[in-house]
């Protein structure tokens, strides 16, 4: 099989599973958001539309768009060694101290630095 006749077959089957993963998602938040919050918060009910901009939403407020989970949030393994150098650096120029050392409380060391200046 050539590649565009591959095209040809899959692109309607993603078609269809993306539109089937929209109404199966938008049903689950309309039936748990019907289900819990009108009784718990005193809220109106919702409907299919509402329930899939819900969804929406919440995915481009906390989901990102196909960032995945390895972005900048405290995953240092992509950054280059003269980057976390360059930070530590800017961190020691700030507050004066070392946090990237590890050092144990009451180790009695006189390079330990105050705890507030």
């Amino acid at each position: 099989m050539t590649r565009g006749i591959k095209m040809l077959l899959i692109a309607p089957l993603a078609i269809v599973g993306i539109a089937l993963f929209i109404f199966i998602g938008g049903e689950i938040v309309k039936l748990l958001w019907n289900w819990l919050v009108p009784s718990l918060f005193g809220l109106r009910v919702l409907t299919f539309w509402e329930a899939v901009g819900l969804l929406a939403l919440s995915r481009i407020l906390f989901g990102g768009f196909g960032r995945g989970f390895s972005n900048a949030r405290g995953n240092a393994s992509h950054r280059s060694a003269e980057r976390r150098e360059r930070f530590r650096q800017k961190i020691r120029e700030r507050f004066g101290a070392d946090f990237t050392e590890t050092s144990t409380p009451g180790s009695g060391s006189s390079s330990d630095p105050a705890p507030f200046r």
